[in-house]
């Protein structure tokens, strides 16, 4: 039929939806959810608890140590600290008298073996006029060790002491056994440059049969030397080697025969030396 309308078959569809009503619908609502204390402040709640149990505890555990260790070093300490049972001196010794080490160590043996002042004992045998150096240690248990080293005697100086070998002096009580060695003297403060002297001259002279029997620096700086067989050298103030070398020289060349007969070498002048003869002889002085 003409003029028949033609509907749109998605209109049809949007005519015939209804819209469900809302009349007497219920609203359902959801339950809430349950809360839990969270996990941060039940550990910092540990963590405070824990702290104060430290600061309880730490002083506690510390004093109970320090007790134990106590205890212990009280239990221990009579068998560490014994009475001193063996004194063993050693070194090589020819003049040091072992009576006289005994007298200096017996006092300090009513020490135990940790109590003993090691310190004082060793100044007091250092003091000892024989005593080069010293040392004294302990042995575990209840042992002590004393090692003396001794004095060289190298020369006598003046009319009391002796010279070791670094020209310090020292005075044993008797030094009468000991004149046959090297006299030498000077002021207290040359000891040292005298025995370098007296080393460096007797270098010189033993190649030639002579040795040093004296030698003295005097107050004004001059030195005189008289050597074994009895010859005096004046050698003056300076260049001493240089002159006791020049010496050697010319009694090499024209004195080693006139020895015997020589009294006395005057070496102060700088380019001559002047002689003194036991017995009256024709040469009585030599230039260079």
């Amino acid at each position: 039929m003409l003029g028949a309308m033609i509907r749109d078959p998605r209109a049809g569809k949007a005519t015939t939806r209804r819209s469900a009503s809302s009349r007497g619908a219920v609203r359902v609502s959801q339950p809430a959810p349950r809360t839990w204390p969270s996990l941060s402040l039940r550990w910092l709640s540990l963590q405070g608890t824990f702290g104060r149990a430290q600061q309880i505890l730490w002083p506690v555990l510390l004093l109970a140590l320090g007790v134990g260790l106590y205890e212990l070093g009280s239990r221990l300490w009579p068998l560490a600290d014994r009475p001193i049972d063996l004194v063993s001196v050693q070194g090589e010794l020819q003049y040091i008298d072992p009576t006289a080490v005994q007298t200096v160590i017996q006092p300090y043996l009513s020490e135990s073996f940790l109590g003993i002042d090691l310190s004082a004992m060793r100044g007091d045998l250092a003091a000892m006029p024989w005593v080069a150096g010293v040392s004294v240690t302990r042995v575990w248990p209840d042992q002590l060790i004393v090692h003396l080293d001794e004095q060289m005697p190298v020369a006598r100086w003046g009319s009391d002491a002796l010279l070791n070998n670094e020209g310090k002096a020292f005075s044993p009580e008797d030094i009468s056994r000991f004149a046959d060695l090297p006299q030498l003297s000077g002021p207290q403060r040359a000891q040292q440059r005298v025995m370098q002297y007296y080393q460096q001259f007797n270098r010189l002279l033993r190649p030639y049969g002579l040795g040093v029997a004296e030698l003295e620096l005097r107050d004004r700086g001059s030195w005189f030397l008289t050597t074994q067989d009895g010859m005096q050298v004046l050698l003056g103030r300076d260049k001493l080697v240089d002159k006791m070398q020049r010496f050697l020289t010319i009694d090499q060349h024209m004195l080693s025969e006139y020895r015997e007969q020589i009294a006395r070498v005057d070496l102060r002048y700088s380019n001559a030396m002047a002689v003194a003869w036991r017995e009256p002889v024709a040469q009585a002085s030599t230039g260079e």
